[in-house]
């Protein structure tokens, strides 16, 4: 199913949102409590495109491209944690949210855990798809930088493709639309550059001071269903489990023949798991 078929069905918009100077690119669907979703590294608001269909029938969806990424602002300088978590206070304060669930994937499941525990009162619940940021092994480090700054450095669609395919367990499920969407974001001028800056948390320093500590998971207060998967090349499924038996109010699946992106490759599952759980937390109202 193409981005554009999946949600043909649905009222939608994308606006830019200026949040602190970055001019941030968001799209909205649905009513209810707010469900914001945030990608990973390098990546861009599509990632979650196959599932709003499903989430915005319980929940005003909000996905949208983070600092450096995607189509928002260029990064001029190093992106550390705490700017992708003020960016995110920003806005939720920008679009009237007053408490929302979070679904974070991989790098956005970094941010939405420092998030949760800076800002408590403002998440309802979490979901933590493939979260980053309790680990630094260097060789998915070096894997993530390399593929990364490769494919935005000449977004060949040999290069384009092989950084899609270290994320999925098949690799036909990197889609030639799903390409091109990346390709066109990554030849933006100036892209490049901006990649060097988020791909600092892979340098190791950066890294160590940024990371989700066992205390860090010890202070999430808000229930939290860590996700993990078969396949995922970043981890294995015993490192989502720790995660979860960290956390108070931690809950953790396992999703069979999926990657880094279950949400793509197992749409229906995840769906049907997104919505199961947020179900049984779900009490917030956020100002509309």
């Amino acid at each position: 199913m193409s981005v554009w078929t999946s949600l043909n069905e649905i009222p939608f918009r994308i606006d830019w949102v200026d949040v602190g100077g970055w001019r941030t690119r968001v799209f909205e669907a649905g009513t209810g409590p707010a469900l914001v979703l945030l990608h990973g590294t390098g990546g861009h608001l599509e990632a979650f495109s196959r599932n709003i269909r499903a989430l915005a029938e319980h929940y005003r969806v909000i996905a949208y491209d983070m600092p450096g990424q995607g189509y928002t602002t260029f990064a001029r300088e190093d992106l550390e944690i705490d700017t992708y978590v003020e960016h995110l206070r920003g806005l939720l304060t920008a679009l009237g949210v007053e408490q929302a669930h979070l679904c974070g994937e991989s790098l956005g499941g970094w941010i939405a855990i420092k998030f949760a525990v800076r800002h408590p009162d403002l998440v309802d619940s979490m979901v933590l798809n493939t979260p980053g940021g309790t680990m630094a092994t260097p060789e998915v480090m070096e894997r993530i930088r390399s593929l990364s700054q490769a494919a935005a450095d000449d977004p060949s669609d040999e290069r384009v493709r092989s950084r899609l395919e270290w994320l999925m367990a098949d690799n036909r499920s990197v889609t030639d639309e799903l390409v091109e969407i990346r390709q066109a974001i990554y030849a933006r001028p100036g892209f490049a550059e901006s990649m060097k800056h988020v791909l600092c948390l892979q340098n190791p320093e950066i890294r160590a001071r940024n990371l989700v500590t066992d205390e860090t998971l010890a202070a999430v207060a808000a229930p939290t269903l860590v996700v993990w998967t078969s396949d995922d090349p970043s981890g294995p499924a015993a490192a989502g489990e720790a995660m979860a038996q960290r956390i108070p109010r931690g809950e953790y699946t396992l999703i069979d023949g999926a990657g880094h992106w279950p949400q793509w490759e197992q749409q229906a599952k995840y769906d049907q798991v997104m919505i199961d759980f947020l179900g049984s937390n779900r009490h917030s109202v956020s100002v509309q």
